[in-house]
């Protein structure tokens, strides 16, 4: 078995916040859920899955176990220490200390939050629906609003592999005009999306411009990332977040 892999997000969050997401190798799962994969709705033998999720536990020294969503692509937000159980939802706050947020992606981006004083801690999943939804504002306002927050934006697909219809960026302009910078149009007469810019849009609009992260490619890179697009059935990554003190 490969040594399992993360990365560490690169931001200013204070010494008692951790925060990882990993990246596909270092599992059991059998192609073409290989290796790391920590879903289990994506058809996985259920064992490998949980034998993923404890080594993920042990190898990251996790205070508890995470709060694992039942995703949805939707705009719901729970509160990790009023939570138990798998609950459905696409994004997690905390206020405590020993609570795991937890999102999972494949192409999705999966957007972390943090308090400059670390008594605020969330993650939110973001792909296109729930961005368009409001995701990333009801987890800040969940957070108590956008004072003294920063951002770190996770591996996501790549605008030159994620096409989406006029009807996708319709929605988006209806919301603000402004993230027409984020599509381009192709000889397809649809257009390339760049989550990664239209995350911040929303983030900017919220007011928090400590965003850090992002440009990570999980289409292309397939040696370190799922992506659902290139190729479905596949696993799915975690991006997490926690206090320890």
């Amino acid at each position: 078995m490969t040594e399992l892999s993360w990365l560490t997000p690169h931001w200013p969050a204070p010494a008692g916040v951790r925060a990882a997401a990993t990246l596909r190798r270092g599992g059991v799962s059998a192609p073409p859920y290989d290796s790391l994969n920590l879903a289990l709705h994506v058809g996985d033998d259920p064992a490998a899955v949980q034998h993923n999720r404890d080594r993920l536990c042990a190898t990251l020294a996790l205070p508890s176990e995470p709060l694992w969503l039942d995703q949805v692509h939707g705009t719901n937000v729970v509160v990790a220490e009023r939570t138990t159980g798998v609950v459905q939802a696409d994004a997690a706050v905390s206020f405590e200390s020993g609570r795991v947020c937890v999102v999972m992606t494949a192409d999705c981006l999966p957007v972390l939050f943090c308090s400059r004083d670390g008594t605020r801690i969330g993650a939110a999943h973001t792909g296109w629906r729930g961005l368009v939804g409001g995701v990333l504002e009801k987890t800040v306002a969940a957070l108590g609003g956008s004072r003294d927050l920063m951002a770190w934006l996770g591996p996501a697909i790549e605008t030159d592999a994620f096409e989406v219809g006029p009807e996708v960026r319709d929605q988006f302009l209806a919301r603000d005009p402004h993230a027409a910078v984020a599509f381009a149009a192709n000889e397809r007469g649809r257009f390339q999306a760049d989550l990664y810019e239209l995350a911040r849009g929303a983030l900017q609009r919220l007011g928090i411009d400590a965003t850090y992260g992002g440009g990570w490619r999980c289409y292309n890179d397939r040696a370190r990332f799922f992506s659902h697009r290139r190729g479905a059935p596949t696993g799915r990554m975690a991006t997490l977040i926690w206090r320890t003190a």
